[in-house]
């Protein structure tokens, strides 16, 4: 089922995770002429008003943008490289990489491991990783045999008490991995995140999407060519 949602043509969900996505977000909003009236930081709320009546914003999980836009309970969304592809796309139209909320994804060990040697070995290694996906696509292609352990959170804990030999994460500065006692070892893709579009909406909405959309074009190449 990926219908749209309510059926009104006029009114337009966006589906946004709190912190990095939300604030990076917001610029690209602005040159559209929407402006969120509240903070997801400081309110409780899931569903923000916006200075457009017909527009709102719905507070979710990173990992659940894909899902609420694919289902057609948001019309549009945006959604990092690394969920995207965890998720696989379905049911999702793509227009555009926005080149916000960039960081990588890669491998890290911890400080004195030698991964490089592991893996000549032909060593199995046990990685912790919650994108398991991309985790498997990326050793397979290697020859290299891994067993994948899937966790949710503080990932770099897994190798200092010895549940895993190396992590796949994201890395923006590097700083909570040299705080840990972690090195990166091995970079997997450069990471950002995309516009997604629930199908449906792109067509029963279109006149109310298409200018939102290439606002959101604009504003994303001024800020990425700034």
């Amino acid at each position: 089922m990926n219908g749209s949602n309510n059926g009104d043509s006029s009114q337009l969900i966006l589906a946004l995770s709190k912190g990095r996505i939300f604030e990076d977000t917001m610029p690209l909003l602005e040159a559209a002429g929407i402006k969120v009236l509240e903070n997801p930081e400081t309110s409780r709320k899931l569903i923000l008003a916006t200075n457009d009546p017909n527009v709102r914003v719905i507070i979710v999980r990173a990992s659940d943008v894909p899902t609420y836009v694919q289902y057609g309970a948001a019309d549009f969304g945006v959604a990092g490289k690394d969920v995207l592809l965890e998720h696989g796309g379905e049911g999702l139209y793509q227009p555009i990489d926005l080149n916000i909320a960039a960081c990588r994804m890669s491998v890290a060990v911890q400080a004195g491991f030698d991964y490089e040697k592991a893996v000549h070995q032909g060593a199995r290694l046990r990685v912790a990783t919650k994108f398991v996906h991309t985790a498997r696509e990326h050793f397979a292609a290697k020859g290299v045999h891994v067993d994948l352990i899937k966790l949710y959170g503080s990932m770099e804990l897994a190798p200092l008490v010895g549940l895993s030999d190396a992590i796949v994460d994201l890395v923006s500065t590097g700083s909570t991995l040299r705080a840990n006692n972690l090195v990166e070892v091995e970079h997997i893709m450069e990471i950002s995140s995309r516009l997604v579009v629930n199908q449906a909406a792109l067509k029963l909405k279109r006149e109310r999407l298409q200018p939102i959309i290439e606002a959101f074009e604009r504003a994303s190449q001024t800020a990425s060519q700034a």
